[in-house]
């Protein structure tokens, strides 16, 4: 894992998965480094309004602690903007929190940049007793697999990645964690992990997770290229097909897996049903929360209505993935269209302008 994310061994945290890597990131960093500036706020942190609920939830209950949080606002493709971020760091600011790609869209954050922009910050200030270092993570879960995950290129402090979303077995994940970066536990007990995770190592999910690993960087480059063709092939066809639809996500700087089309004058949730009825297995937004009817937060934060959130469609193409599985899907899924817009009592006008591939 250390070779794969070019760090160092002693610097691989595992856990039970991404939701937990993202816990201790954020909580451990926080209730660490409280501000000591003598404001009423416990300390700051920064995140976007497209984060995995691992994070907003994260984020919301250190809220209630008497943390400040930042919510960045994103552009119509999901693109958080840098220098945003590089506004809204204060004095008291402990952890910026960006995921490298987005789990319901695709779109594939400026990590890099945002890196750089905080270490700037970090020699402009001169960190003593009376100021919190900034520290910065990156949720990575939808990305492995599919970008490079060098720390050091990226520039964050702590990074998270798991299994499930590679092939690899649930249940287990990994935080990485610069040694200089000092966090609280959130598990107490034997200490297994180098102090900071307790609990007995998971070492069978451990080893499925690393093999996991070693296959998608192996075939990374390639399967990136096959699933790239295969995902433009069909946001052209769905796009073209099936009128009133909207691409959500960047067009480029997007996985190559993902696909996400919100189509109008429909509900998402009865396209899934009748998709499933015919082989056809996607979601209406995040497979995590495919629970909830509630409109997806992400597709909301694109400045979207409700009506486009309801009729977002998420399909995700994988290793197994063909060019006539997606012919095939576009043989039932205008007609399922069809018929589900006949019934439907919503009539939503759209910008044609946007109803293309904006380039």
């Amino acid at each position: 894992v250390a070779r794969f994310l070019n760090c160092r061994a002693e610097e691989i945290y595992f856990t039970g998965g991404g939701t937990e890597s993202i816990n201790m990131a954020i909580f451990g960093t926080a209730r660490m480094h409280r501000s000591k500036i003598g404001t009423e706020s416990k300390g700051h942190l920064i995140t976007s309004k497209i984060e995995h609920h691992a994070v907003l939830h994260s984020m919301e209950a250190l809220g209630k602690e008497g943390f400040e949080i930042t919510y960045l606002d994103v552009d119509e493709y999901g693109l958080v903007n840098p220098e945003d971020i590089k506004k809204a760091l204060r004095l008291d600011t402990i952890l910026v929190s960006i995921m490298s790609a987005n789990n319901e869209i695709g779109t594939i954050e400026p990590v890099a940049e945002i890196g750089k922009i905080i270490k700037e910050v970090r020699k402009e200030r001169q960190v003593d007793n009376n100021q919190t270092p900034i520290y910065f993570h990156t949720d990575a879960c939808q990305a492995a697999g599919a970008l490079d995950l060098d720390t050091q290129k990226l520039g964050v402090d702590m990074l998270t990645i798991n299994g499930s979303k590679i092939y690899g077995p649930k249940g287990v994940g990994c935080l990485y964690l610069n040694r200089n970066t000092r966090v609280k536990p959130l598990i107490y007990g034997g200490g297994q992990e180098n102090t900071l995770r307790s609990g007995t190592e998971n070492v069978p999910g451990i080893v499925g997770f690393v093999k996991a690993l070693e296959l998608a960087q192996a075939e990374k480059e390639k399967e990136n290229a096959r699933l790239t063709e295969l995902r433009d092939y069909f946001i052209g066809r769905f796009l073209k097909e099936i009128p009133k639809t909207i691409l959500n996500g960047h067009p480029v700087k997007r996985l190559p897996n993902n696909v996400n089309i919100s189509v109008m004058d429909i509900e998402g949730e009865a396209v899934v049903l009748y998709l499933d009825a015919k082989g056809i297995y996607m979601s209406t937004g995040s497979a995590c929360t495919s629970t909830t009817l509630d409109p997806s937060h992400v597709i909301l934060a694109l400045g979207r209505p409700y009506e486009h959130a309801h009729g977002s469609l998420r399909f995700t193409l994988g290793r197994r993935t063909t060019k006539e599985d997606l012919d095939y899907v576009m043989e039932v899924l205008p007609g399922v269209v069809e018929k589900l817009r006949k019934i439907s009592p919503v009539r939503m006008e759209i910008d044609e302008r946007k109803v293309s591939n904006p380039q």
